[in-house]
């Protein structure tokens, strides 16, 4: 390494390292479609079908704390997000390995716990789980998980298919994930001034559950086929809208609109963000962790799409030179930056 040059993590960020460190990779293998740069690498299978991998990793004290984070949905979360990547290419995940390091501070139940929940997953996805390693670990615990599936070629989604007039489409609803984690967050910290006073959970189950055990959007790629519609591009929502938003214009050479009356939010995640002095649009923009499918479709294919509550169009895409903005409820135009997670950012 040289000593005239140091590049902080942090200024790059993940997907900014990831570019810099693959630069110079080239594919070899006739085999190998798709490689880095997307929700899940593809690769050839048969005549009629792709294979997808997509692997994730999940590090005690950086994507989840041990004093709120039950070692079962550990597991079944740990699951539950990498599938989500092999739903963002329209596929269907069929496979996982599981890759585990640990400090002798777990005892083997607590292992068989966090098992329990990947078997849960596992179950609920229809998915096998194949093999892993296991392996000790002195800095607590890390969950790696790899998963594999398949989609038919003439169905596979990209990021980089996104074309200019396209809607923009989002699942479910925005910021709970990133809500529940601050109702945790604020019960640590009370818990850690006086631990004889029992956390305030009630009334948050919804959030808690977006946070602790989210669930992967399987029904919105059945209802997209049902409905015969093939989105032009596709990403899972990790590291908040925002962030996601700029991945597709990015991948796709296009700019965008989005509106923030648009955008779904739960009336729960509302009045919660309020109350913790957070603009609700900022936790749909920048919580996170939501693992909702954020796609665009075709102009001519709106009026498929209107009438399935599962599904809202937040804004539409433009010329790349026009730039990625967000409409506010005044109509004031703000340019859209991804201000999401860093998983380098320093404390």
């Amino acid at each position: 390494m040289s000593e005239e040059k140091r590049t902080e993590l942090e200024k790059l960020g993940e997907f900014g390292l990831i570019d810099q460190l693959t630069k110079n990779f080239k594919t070899t293998q006739t085999s190998t479609v798709y490689g880095v740069g997307d929700d899940a690498a593809v690769l050839e299978k048969n005549d009629k079908e792709f294979t997808l991998i997509s692997t994730d990793t999940l590090v005690e004290g950086v994507h989840f704390n041990m004093m709120y984070m039950p070692l079962k949905h550990l597991g079944y979360k740990s699951v539950v997000v990498n599938l989500s990547d092999i739903y963002a290419m329209n596929g269907t995940p069929e496979q996982i390995t599981v890759s585990l390091a640990v400090s002798n501070r777990f005892p083997a139940e607590a292992l068989e716990e966090i098992y329990e929940g990947i078997r849960l997953a596992c179950d609920m996805y229809n998915v096998d789980l194949v093999g892993g390693d296991t392996t000790s670990s002195l800095s607590g615990l890390m969950i790696s998980i790899t998963a594999i599936g398949s989609v038919a070629k003439d169905k596979v989604v990209y990021r980089n298919g996104a074309k200019e007039n396209d809607l923009l489409v989002v699942s479910g609803d925005l910021g709970g994930a990133f809500m529940g984690l601050q109702v945790l967050e604020r019960e640590k910290e009370v818990y850690k001034a006086n631990p004889n006073i029992q956390p305030d959970l009630d009334g948050f189950d919804y959030l808690l559950e977006r946070q602790l055990k989210p669930e992967a959007r399987k029904d919105v790629i059945k209802f997209l086929e049902e409905l015969e519609v093939k989105p032009t591009s596709m990403i899972d929502i990790s590291d908040g809208l925002a962030s996601e938003i700029m991945h597709l214009c990015k991948a796709s050479k296009v700019g965008c609109n989005v509106y923030d009356e648009k955008i779904p939010i739960d009336a729960k995640v509302s009045t919660t963000a309020i109350d913790f002095n957070v603009d609700p649009a900022t936790a749909a923009l920048n919580g996170g962790e939501d693992y909702e499918l954020l796609f665009t479709v075709a102009q001519a294919d709106y009026d498929k799409i209107k009438g399935n509550p599962h599904m809202t169009v937040i804004g539409h895409m433009t010329d790349a030179n026009a730039g990625t903005y967000f409409i506010d409820k005044q109509g004031a135009t703000i340019e859209l930056k991804a201000q999401g997670w860093n998983h380098f950012k320093k404390d």
